[in-house]
């Protein structure tokens, strides 16, 4: 297929591929990239939320020419139950000036942008292939096997950015067979709405964006997450649950999505809307406790085949492009030194160790765990909080301390208090 030998080859032009590739290339390195979709972004899902620091690292001022959405200005937690919901939020005018805090985006166009500029600096992309298992000199890697004819492909070092589904991974036993606790399958819609119908309903100006995190009745208490998003003439809309929880519950992804459109407060925002683009996606969810072999000789693993996702915070993007980065200079080091070796290319676990996504990870190694054994959280308590608020906001005549006195009640039924003092407790040992 490609006689000649690279610097590095790179698994899958995802973010955290497209990262790696354009750090390598930048420095002057030969680098080829391969992707099995028709182009970047094509096989490529996520809620679409693109952080700015993280991008920023990368390319300077690229919000200036990249195909981004909206520039987010407020973003909400909403606590769902059957008819109701408990809002929070946060708006800051600053956020509505650069160099801005995050945005919304499609990637099917801002993966495209960025597969260009990785172009320009002098990487090769090969699209429509896929890299079907590792090539070894005795232990190490030294390049790749695509299903292409004469399809072996040499290189001083391999980085896999091949996503959650990473297959290469699991037979080069970087991990074992990813578990469904530790993966979440999300369905997401793209709702097209004329831009002046979008601002109205979300009270935006010009470019402005909102996000809004659904829990409670939006994941029918299963641990995860719904999403709504605001693009320039779209909504993005999706929803997300532990795989394993989905299996136990008998339960449809498409239906948990349909479930949460008719939902009266997220009816109102879709309303007159229609659907262009449907897509099904599998999202690491194993956190610290779930992270692969992320280096060995000739090797390195980045992105989501990583499992670096904080999904806590629901941050994934930018824990992608970082990690590329890091790998991309790792492997720009190793080329000036001559040594591709394991303990060579260990300065990538020591950049990430040293950044936040490894702290946050570990801060948060527990979480999902305690979620998982904690249902309650995501169904009894979002439930208890819209009963209790919609027993104090009915004025019909009965004293404000007879409703207390109902709502405490209440609560003490469901929960007693020793029960609720455990529960806070517990989630302060996981928060702190």
């Amino acid at each position: 297929m490609v006689e000649e030998k690279f610097d590095a080859i790179v698994v899958g032009a995802g973010p955290s591929g497209l990262a790696a590739g354009y750090t390598m290339a930048k420095a002057g390195m030969n680098v080829i990239i391969f992707e099995r979709g028709d182009y970047p972004g094509s096989k490529n899902v996520m809620g679409g939320v693109l952080y700015r620091d993280a991008t920023e690292e990368l390319i300077p001022d690229f919000w200036e020419e990249a195909p981004v959405e909206r520039y987010i200005v407020e973003q909400n937690i909403w606590v769902l139950d059957d008819d109701s919901v408990v809002t929070m939020g946060y708006q800051d005018d600053k956020f509505a000036e650069e160099p801005y805090n995050n945005f919304t985006v499609l990637r099917a166009k801002i993966d495209r942008w960025l597969a260009n500029k990785v172009e320009e600096a002098g990487a090769l992309l090969i699209t429509e292939t896929v890299v079907e298992d590792l090539l070894y000199d005795e232990d190490k890697v030294v390049g790749v096997q695509t299903g292409r004819k004469d399809g072996e492909v040499k290189a001083d070092v391999v980085i896999l950015a091949e996503g959650v589904n990473s297959l290469i991974g699991e037979q080069a036993d970087l991990h074992p067979k990813i578990p469904p606790e530790h993966l979440a399958v999300a369905v997401k819609e793209i709702i097209a709405l004329p831009k002046e119908t979008i601002e109205a309903r979300f009270n935006l100006n010009g470019d402005e964006g909102k996000t809004i995190e659904l829990v409670g009745k939006a994941t029918e208490g299963m641990m995860g997450t719904a999403f709504i998003y605001t693009n320039k003439k779209s909504l993005s809309i999706g929803v997300g649950a532990i795989l394993s929880d989905m299996v136990d519950a008998e339960m449809n992804p498409n239906d948990l999505l349909e479930e949460l459109k008719s939902h009266p407060a997220v009816q109102r925002l879709i309303k007159g809307g229609e659907t262009k683009e449907y897509l099904a996606h599998l999202i690491p969810e194993g956190g610290y406790h779930g992270l692969p072999e992320l280096y060995r000789d000739g090797l390195l693993v980045v992105g989501d085949a990583a499992m670096l996702v904080n999904g806590f915070h629901r941050e994934g993007s930018n824990l992608a492009m970082l990690s590329g980065k890091f790998a991309g200079e790792t492997a720009v080091d190793a080329k000036e030194a001559g040594d591709f070796s394991a303990n060579k290319l260990s300065l990538y676990k020591d950049k990430l160790d040293d950044s936040f996504i490894m702290k946050d990870l570990y801060k948060y190694k527990d979480a999902s765990t305690f979620l998982a054994t904690n249902p309650h959280f995501l169904s009894l308590y979002p439930k208890l909080v819209n009963e209790s608020l919609h027993e104090i906001m009915v004025v019909d005549g009965k004293p404000k301390q007879e409703k207390q006195r109902k709502i405490i009640k209440k609560v003490k039924d469901k929960r007693s208090y020793f029960g609720l003092a455990k529960d806070m407790f517990n989630l302060w040992r996981v928060m702190r």
